[in-house]
């Protein structure tokens, strides 16, 4: 692949492309500039809508990483610290809750357990933060002691978003609008409640069925808010990407934490910060996260050292964005 050329990521996206595919949204980010912008295949497909570089698709799990600003922005207020107790602020929590603090919530040592095991399986009204809230209240019991190992735990992210909203009075899309959206003027975004706000460009998510697609665009957990619930397109997510490089948000001293996994007992791995995951990639140092939900898969790469992103949107529930992120990277960086 000739990186010179943005034309040959198209390759990458032949799966995405047609009038009969559900499709996918490309950005990407060097040294500041966008070098390639381009999206593929439909955003919505009984209403014959194209995808475009302007199409707003639920993150999913990539919403984590803005959840987590949320957080770090309250510390920096002095309006809670890390290692404060979940409990002291959600005392809803059972006690087996206890020792649970919000930098545990943050990086994914909490041991709580994971709300979506225990929705009746009967159930067939969404959740929302609320409801996962009172499901894990009925649970005394955690995994393991906090702090001790790593478990990945949407849990612990719809507890961050009930936690902003009740440090700051406001609600979580309140806030979140108010504190990163606004100011960074991501127009396009929007932690997502069902009849509160609109999606004016929305993609809607599918799965592969018999050969063609089928819209599957929500399920019994598409409403809860701090663990995935914003949408957004990759202009928006080039402004994110902008305000993380540029320090706008917090400075260095604190997403040096927040892009540091805590140390754990006996050595047990971890590469969790503060909702990025932190490794390496071919000697680079990279945060990425992927997300993955009823009808979507995304993924975000980032290199801070050599100032390179890349930001992969589908509206799909197949494929492989991360993979493609990766691809793109190594046409970039290390041919």
């Amino acid at each position: 692949m000739a990186a010179d050329d943005p034309r040959a990521v198209d390759s990458l996206f032949a799966a995405y492309s047609g009038t009969s595919r559900p499709g996918a949204s490309v950005i990407v980010i060097r040294d500041g500039n966008v070098v390639v912008r381009r999206a593929y295949g439909m955003a919505d497909l009984e209403r014959r809508t194209p995808a475009a570089p302007e199409t707003e698709y639920r993150l999913a799990s990539v919403s984590k990483q803005f959840t987590a600003m949320c957080i770090m922005l309250l510390a920096k207020d002095g309006k809670l610290q890390f290692d404060k107790p979940a409990r002291s602020i959600l005392p809803e929590l059972p006690p087996a809750a206890a020792p649970v603090t919000i930098r545990h919530l943050l990086n994914h040592t909490s041991g709580l357990v994971d709300y979506e095991d225990l929705i009746p399986e009967t159930r067939t009204a969404q959740l929302d933060d609320n409801d996962v809230l009172t499901l894990l209240a009925s649970k005394d019991s955690v995994y393991f002691p906090a702090g001790t190992a790593y478990r990945y735990s949407n849990s612990g992210y719809v507890l961050l978003g009930m936690i902003v909203a009740r440090v700051s009075g406001m609600s979580f899309p309140q806030f979140v609008q108010a504190r990163i959206f606004g100011p960074l003027g991501m127009t396009a975004s929007v932690a997502h409640v069902e009849g509160r706000d609109t999606i004016p460009h929305r993609a809607y998510g599918y799965s592969p069925r018999g050969g063609g697609f089928e819209q599957t665009d929500q399920s019994v957990t598409s409403a809860t808010l701090g663990d995935g619930g914003i949408y957004t397109n990759i202009d928006d997510m080039a402004r994110w990407d902008r305000a993380l490089s540029d320090t706008t948000l917090a400075d260095a001293a604190l997403l040096a934490l927040a892009t540091t996994p805590p140390a754990l007992p006996q050595g047990a791995a971890t590469e969790y910060g503060f909702g990025w995951f932190i490794d390496s990639y071919r000697g680079e140092k990279r945060w990425r996260h992927t997300g993955e939900t009823s009808g979507f898969r995304n993924a975000i790469q980032r290199f801070p050292a050599r100032r390179f992103t890349v930001i992969v949107l589908t509206n799909r529930s197949s494929g492989e964005p991360g993979a493609i992120a990766e691809r793109i990277a190594d046409s970039y960086l290390f041919r």
